[in-house]
């Protein structure tokens, strides 16, 4: 009797775990099915064409011939190339200089927004900070340029009001001009994700600083930056990124004459015809921007261990 109820037992057993396992097929192939369509998707729109770019750096100018002979000649001569290297470190320099002023600048508006602004006014706010994304990113970019133009918005107050006596002409068409640019545009995609990260802070963990006698600045040195900072890594990766592949601005604001790297992928793959060079440039700038970004993010986790 007592080996018959064992075998009992133990079939109970296993039917329960096949029930169990069939139960979790059934759910694994259900979560394949709504996971697979976005998959493909995404799998299409980016990773083809990220992986056709890839390839088109390995092939030759004669590109039609394909795939005969392999070749790191473009990744030679973006190395060696002195322009190629000036054009990427002006890139990266002014990618630096406009994440950091976006940064800086759309701090102190998503605090006050977030601590100073009461709660049912808080929607408005972050509606007025999205009407810039109504108009095209170009209207926009050509709207600077009237504002710094010779005869723009800038040189005619200016000389209005005495200041001058003749237009400033080394507003426009200079690193400078493309920098206010290009942090005006991103101001947007900065706010927003460090308001987000100030939203989420406990205002008790405050009210308790303040209680152990911390003033409002170390408190705020101490608890909200280091909270914040999730929401700071993402406008910072945020704006820098898109700021590197920008080519509109340094064409229109700096007038063809300060040109980026993202201009000189388009001019090797447009003008040029000579995509297998302008696809190794492509990738050697994705890299180079990877690479960028992981040191900040070690950086930053460098920072936080250090302020716990």
């Amino acid at each position: 009797m007592e080996g018959m109820e064992k075998a009992r037992n133990r079939a109970t057993g296993q039917g329960r775990t096949a029930m169990a396992k069939a139960k979790f097929d059934a759910e694994a192939r259900a979560g394949l099915s709504l996971i697979a369509p976005p998959f493909l998707y995404a799998l299409v729109i980016l990773a083809v064409p990220l992986l056709t770019i890839l390839a088109y750096s390995f092939l030759t100018d004669g590109y039609l011939e394909i795939i005969r002979e392999p070749t790191l000649a473009n990744y030679a001569e973006v190395f060696t190339d002195p322009i190629v290297r000036t054009v990427m470190m002006r890139s990266l320099i002014v990618a630096a200089i406009v994440t950091l002023a976006t940064v800086v600048t759309a701090f102190p508006v998503a605090y006050y927004i977030s601590f100073c602004v009461r709660p049912e006014k808080k929607a408005l706010w972050l509606f007025l900070i999205t009407i810039p994304f109504w108009t095209s990113y170009l209207i926009r970019v050509f709207l600077w340029k009237v504002i710094l133009g010779y005869n723009g918005v800038v040189n005619s107050t200016l000389t209005g009001l005495g200041i001058i006596d003749e237009p400033l002409t080394f507003i426009l068409y200079n690193v400078n001009s493309i920098v206010i640019t290009l942090a005006h545009a991103y101001a947007p995609f900065a706010i927003l994700p460090i308001f987000v990260a100030l939203e989420k802070i406990d205002r008790s963990l405050l009210e308790a600083g303040r209680d152990l006698g911390e003033n409002r600045l170390t408190t705020f040195w101490r608890v909200t930056l280091p909270l914040a900072m999730p929401g700071v890594i993402a406008a910072t990766l945020i704006v820098f990124i898109p700021t590197i592949g920008d080519y509109v601005t340094p064409e229109v604001i700096g007038g063809g004459r300060i040109p980026m790297i993202a201009n000189m992928i388009q001019v090797q793959m447009l003008a040029l015809d000579n995509r297998p060079l302008g696809s190794a440039l492509a990738v050697t700038t994705m890299a180079i921007v990877a690479v960028v970004s992981l040191i900040f993010l070690f950086l930053n986790r460098r920072f936080l261990r250090v302020r716990q």
